[in-house]
């Protein structure tokens, strides 16, 4: 079930309303299931990662740039940053490895 509601995205309120309803059931027992076996946590499944959280203050106009370009490629601005900070770590360690 939680499978489910990671990239589970509805139409309206009303959908969503209704998907909920029918699937009580399930997430009581899934929720009981998870109280149990101790792995009930406080959250969202989203946050519920092995990724640690950092913290790193940038130039208010950066964030406004990144804000921008995240917005024409449809994903939230701390998403585009992370993904930024992977690419040039990436390509890094990729020149480090190559002979001189």
């Amino acid at each position: 079930m939680q499978e489910n509601l990671k990239n589970k995205h509805f139409k309206s309120e009303a959908e969503e309303a209704i998907w909920w309803e029918k699937h009580q059931d399930a997430l009581a027992d899934e929720f009981e299931n998870a109280a149990k076996t101790g792995t009930l946590r406080r959250g969202t499944t989203a946050r519920k990662g092995s990724t640690p959280t950092t913290t790193i203050r940038l130039d208010p106009e950066d964030i406004a740039k990144a804000r921008l370009q995240a917005e024409g490629r449809g994903l939230k601005y701390q998403t585009y940053l992370k993904m930024l900070i992977h690419e040039a770590l990436q390509e890094q360690e990729s020149r480090a490895r190559k002979p001189a």
